[in-house]
């Protein structure tokens, strides 16, 4: 009699995994097994936000699965998940952006030109709706180019005034990854499934494996013929005990929450994220402290763009968050998070020139202001990988670097299909480690003018 199936990894996309080998496969007895709690790890650090938007079709096609995954747990559950559907923002001081609206083209493929609004001009917006409710079947679809500095003042009058073109992506919101968890483990649980806690130290054989693992009781033996690696910032490191290696690196990101009592941003401000690079405005002494730290001396140049606003919460609450996605240096995930404590600075000033409200809170950061961090587990190319390992019987479900909560669902969906031999989407052998066999897709990513990374 065959053993169960492992999933080793009980963050977002490990217990996603385990989901739809319940749901879609009638698989009973699903064993994952973690060393902490469920969600306790980079799950926990998640902006929780969902876009359809890439600039490949690939990664399009992937994420509007997903989305659709969402949208059905969402109808099943009576929006446990706190799905809403508000936008994505992108927000920019160019006027006529060319690139942009290309990589919209490319991002949409053939689907482009019944997706793309642009308003500009006279009557510009007479067919946008803005983002007034939050509820996601009542949203539209595609993006809306707002290329006229009027309307955009109407629509989103707390933006600095120079900005010129926002691309609103409309099937784009938030959830809560933490409810979407729990409505997936019930799932799991009431299948035979279970958690096991415990660190994987080693495994022996191709399928049928034999899995060691040391838990708070002792070391055990586990068995199965099947395992999924979806150790988060971990894949390589459990890929190590299979004797494989991963093309995967681990960058810390950080973010700050605070409870906004200026009311600087509005509650129904879409997810915004400022696309143009900056340098960022320090007085004379703040240059000179920098200076003299080489970590933060980096501050002082030329910064890239991609900083992030959103209210967070219920629509009548206070707060909000920020993050900026501008670390670059891959770390180890053992070792102690490389947090700066420069970052809530940096981060108010740098959001305050698209949030002229913001600047309220430079230096003035309200008591019990969260800030915090994760890893972003990705690939060179920042595409995911999903699909089977070399070792037989083993398949992997990573690198999901900043978009685990809105690819979570298709990715557990698309490798309980790899691994039960289900069937796949015309996409999956692009987001499996295969590609890297496939000269063409390689040449492809290789050449694209932005990876995505948001």
């Amino acid at each position: 009699m065959p053993g169960p199936v492992i999933v080793i990894g009980a963050g977002s996309i490990g217990i996603a995994v385990a989901y739809y080998l319940v749901r879609h496969h009638r698989v009973r007895g699903v064993i994952l097994v973690d060393p902490l709690d469920p969600m306790s790890l980079t799950s926990a650090q998640s902006g929780e936000n969902y876009r359809n938007w890439w600039p490949h079709p690939v990664m399009t096609a992937f994420t509007d699965d997903s989305i659709g995954l969402l949208e059905q747990i969402s109808a099943e559950s009576g929006n446990r998940i706190n799905m809403t559907r508000r936008g994505y923002a992108l927000v920019t001081r160019r006027a006529a952006p060319t690139e942009l609206i290309d990589d919209l083209h490319r991002g949409y493929g053939v689907a482009a030109g019944q997706l793309i609004r642009i308003h500009e001009g006279q009557g510009a917006g007479a067919s946008y709706t803005p983002p007034v409710s939050a509820a996601w079947d009542q949203a539209p679809d595609g993006v809306d180019v707002l290329c006229d500095q009027a309307l955009i003042r109407r629509v989103f009058p707390t933006y600095a005034p120079d900005v010129a073109t926002v691309l609103h992506i409309r099937r784009a919101g938030a959830i809560s990854g933490q409810q979407l968890g729990q409505v997936m483990l019930e799932a799991i649980r009431a299948a035979g499934g279970r958690l096991l806690r415990g660190r994987v130290a080693a495994i022996e054989g191709a399928a049928p494996f034999a899995l060691a693992v040391q838990t708070a009781d002792g070391p055990i033996t586990l068995r199965a013929d099947r395992l999924v690696n979806a150790a988060g910032p971990f894949v390589g490191e459990v890929a190590a005990l299979l004797g494989e290696t991963l093309p995967v690196s681990c960058v810390y990101q950080q973010k700050i929450a605070f409870a906004d009592r200026h009311a600087a941003i509005p509650r129904t401000l879409p997810f915004t994220i400022d696309l143009d690079g900056q340098e960022l405005s320090w007085s004379e002494e703040e240059r000179s402290i920098l200076a003299e730290d080489p970590a933060a001396a980096r501050l002082l140049a030329p910064m890239p763009g991609g900083i992030h606003c959103r209210p967070d919460g219920a629509a009548d609450g206070q707060w909000i968050k920020l993050g900026w996605a501008y670390n670059t240096e891959a770390s180890d995930p053992h070792a102690d998070a490389p947090s700066d404590p420069q970052f809530p600075d940096t981060v108010l000033r740098a959001a305050s020139r698209l949030h002229p409200a913001l600047k309220a809170y430079i230096g003035h950061l309200p008591r019990g202001a969260h800030h915090y961090g994760g890893y972003y587990a990705m690939t060179a190319e920042n595409w995911p990988l999903i699909g089977p390992m070399q070792t037989r019987g083993a398949y992997l479900a990573g690198a999901m670097s900043g978009f685990g909560t809105m690819a979570a669902c298709a990715a557990g969906s698309l490798c309980a299909a790899w691994v039960m031999g289900g069937a796949l989407p015309s996409y999956a052998p692009a987001l499996s480690p295969g590609r890297y066999q496939d000269t063409a897709i390689m040449s492809e990513l290789a050449a694209m003018r932005t990876r995505g990374v948001l």
